[in-house]
């Protein structure tokens, strides 16, 4: 395989890289016909990582009583599953931080890890599947296609801090200013910037925070001089309902610790609250004024929300995000303290009638919901204190509102799509103490356009026309299709490598500012799609796409390779100099790597015969694995232009 990929990068990339960059331009601009003229050298990758996907690493001495394992300087935290297991309380010392002031504990603390190693694999050796490897096949795929190593940057931040925090403690927004102005000295040209999940949260802060540190009349040539482009994978634009259950029951995010010390530990972190849902009806005021006049005092942003969103029902999500019963006995003796025995709250409660409440997304982001079970969970006092100081009174923005589109060259946003969603849950006191002391009695799912329940329940609900990506609901992924001109261009065509058979192609369709899109295509059950929305009118010199990925999971999406594949085809379109396009085909897809190549059985050869040939190298154990690239695969990549 490292020889027919050596031969492909010879024979076919590496001249075309050398042409663009004997033609290319200094100031790294793109043509307005599509082609481009930036150095392929110049380019350089910032990777801004998803929540808990950054190495967590001691940062002080520990010694833990009735262990072998103790936690000293540089020891990993987050995650090594063999001090978890063999001494949980010392682990959580390492990862608990203040519930009010997001101080560390005394007796430990821990520093996020740096370079590509803190977000490649999180707990090497120990762990497989999709917590363990995170962007480790990403790094493949650009070592595979002559990506030189300091033209990836990883930028690993403290995933339990809010916004604020992060730069208050760390200076991290500081320091990612920096990074794009050094690789920008270093390579010369721009960066794409790669962020998944939790990450497009803080690339969203970083360009709101750079606007108090560079001049008005700066910003858009800042941006312009060291951005290229932004590929927001998985961004949960509205929130997502997940961060409801981890806050309210816990969620272990496979960890092996029980779901009331997830709780505990999730809500002692100041990023709680950052992916909580909110209305896209409802924005923030904007209090920009206090840095440059003498605002005095704290400031909350004030939410103001639009006539719709009290004329429409579920704040413009599927259904409630939270149905919970809360007992007749308030204040006190709700709940008994740790010491007391839980059967007496269970009689207690028996003798009482719950009341069932119903909660939307924007009275869950504006606090209304922790206010309500305040007097029967010790947590919501500690969860308004978060909302008010690190959402509310955020000096920088309100991070619970929608955002329009950043003003940026190029935007891809990718997701997955019509996978089983969480987007609503009910809740009921489950008569333990705290941090017990809810329990999710039933679940609300959408998939593929409808909506059920765990329970079998009948739902109510506005159930969009797809569902999310196991993680994130579709309404929070599909925002940025608000983002979109006027004018749009739609192309369904299979994920796999096919001769364009499948493809369907829809131009120039009306799409109407801040609202959805919804492509007329037919779809065979048998095959996934990808679905390409790109502006065929837009502002000059800015593109906006949006690509749907069926069955693509939140966690998973940064392996798949056919993602991968797009965005190489999309890189490697915009600095080829013959483009024609602003988008690359869609007419067709071959393969790029040998693990492309397959065997046809029914025709007992090689797939795509032209591409690809039969070779055996010592060590294959099936006919597949001997299909590999021939010379003539250069010709493939000209079909993309």
């Amino acid at each position: 395989m490292e020889q027919s990929m050596c031969r492909l990068f010879v024979a076919v990339i590496l001249p075309l890289l050398v042409f663009a960059h004997q033609i290319g331009r200094a100031d790294g601009s793109v043509s307005s016909s599509g082609g481009s003229d930036l150095y392929y050298s110049k380019l350089s990758g910032i990777i801004i990582p998803g929540f808990a996907s950054t190495q967590l690493r001691a940062w002080s001495v520990l010694d833990c009583p009735y262990s072998p394992l103790d936690f000293n300087p540089l020891d990993l935290v987050w995650l090594d599953t063999t001090k978890l297991l063999s001494s949980v309380n010392c682990w959580l010392k390492c990862m608990l931080l203040d519930s009010y002031n997001q101080t560390d504990h005394p007796e430990c603390k821990s520093r996020p890890d740096s370079g590509l190693s803190a977000i490649t694999e999180l707990d090497p050796g120990y762990i497989t599947g999709p917590l363990s490897s995170v962007w480790k096949e990403w790094l493949k795929w650009c070592i595979e296609f002559g990506i030189e190593a300091n033209a990836i940057v990883a930028v690993p931040y403290d995933w339990r801090l809010s916004a604020s925090m992060l730069e208050e403690r760390d200076l991290y927004f500081h320091k990612l200013k920096l990074i794009f102005e050094t690789v920008l000295k270093l390579r010369g040209g721009p960066s794409l910037v790669f962020a998944h999940s939790l990450g497009n949260n803080v690339f969203r802060y970083f360009l709101e925070w750079l606007k108090l540190e560079i001049a008005p009349k700066h910003y858009i040539q800042w941006l312009d001089e060291h951005i290229h482009a932004y590929f927001a994978v998985g961004a949960p634009l509205l929130g997502a309902t997940e961060t409801v259950k981890a806050t309210l029951s816990g969620f272990t995010f496979g960890v092996p610790i029980a779901e009331g010390t997830a709780r505990l530990l999730y809500n002692s972190f100041g990023s709680s609250l950052w992916l909580m849902p909110f209305s896209k009806n409802c924005k923030a005021d904007n209090v920009y004024w206090k840095h440059f006049f003498d605002g005095k005092g704290d400031h909350l942003h004030t939410h103001h929300c639009d006539d719709v969103e009290f004329r429409s029902n579920y704040s413009s999500w599927p259904t409630d995000i939270i149905n919970i019963e809360v007992p007749s006995i308030r204040g006190s003796d709700a709940y008994p303290p740790m010491s007391e025995v839980s059967q007496d709250l269970t009689l207690n409660m028996e003798c009482g009638r719950p009341i069932q409440l119903a909660f939307s997304a924007r009275e869950v982001s504006d606090g209304t919901f922790f206010k309500a079970i305040e007097d029967f969970d010790q947590d919501s006092e500690r969860l308004l204190h978060h909302l008010r100081k690190y959402y509310q009174g955020d000096p920088v923005l309100n991070p619970l509102t929608p955002w329009e589109r950043p003003p940026l060259k190029n935007i891809f946003c990718i997701y997955g799509i019509d996978m089983k969603t969480e987007v609503g849950y009910y809740f009921a006191p489950s008569g333990k103490p705290y941090p017990d002391n809810w329990i999710v009695t039933d679940v609300v799912y959408e998939h593929e356009g409808t909506l059920f329940s765990r329970s079998g329940n009948f739902v109510n609900g506005n159930p969009g026309v797809s569902s999310g990506d196991e993680t994130v609901p579709y309404n929070s992924l599909s925002w940025c299709k608000t983002w979109l001109g006027s004018k749009v261009n739609i192309t369904r065509a299979p994920q796999l490598e096919h001769d364009g058979s499948d493809l369907q192609v829809k131009l120039d369709v009306d799409h109407i500012h801040g609202e959805d899109i919804i492509p007329n295509m037919s779809r065979n059950p048998r095959v996934k799609y990808i679905t390409f929305y790109e502006d065929s009118e837009s502002i000059p010199g800015r593109r906006t796409a949006v690509w749907e990925i069926d069955k693509a999971n939140h966690r998973n999406i940064v392996r798949s390779p056919v993602l991968m594949r797009e965005l190489w085809l999309q890189m490697w379109h915009d600095i080829h100099p013959d483009a024609k396009s602003k988008f690359v085909t869609k007419a067709k897809r071959g393969p790029l790597r040998d693990v492309d190549c397959y065997w046809d059985y029914a025709k007992a050869r090689c797939a795509w015969p032209e591409y690809c040939e039969y070779r055996y190298v010592f060590g294959d154990v099936h006919l597949g694995q001997s299909c590999r690239l021939n010379n003539k695969s250069a010709d493939l990549l000209l079909h993309y232009l």
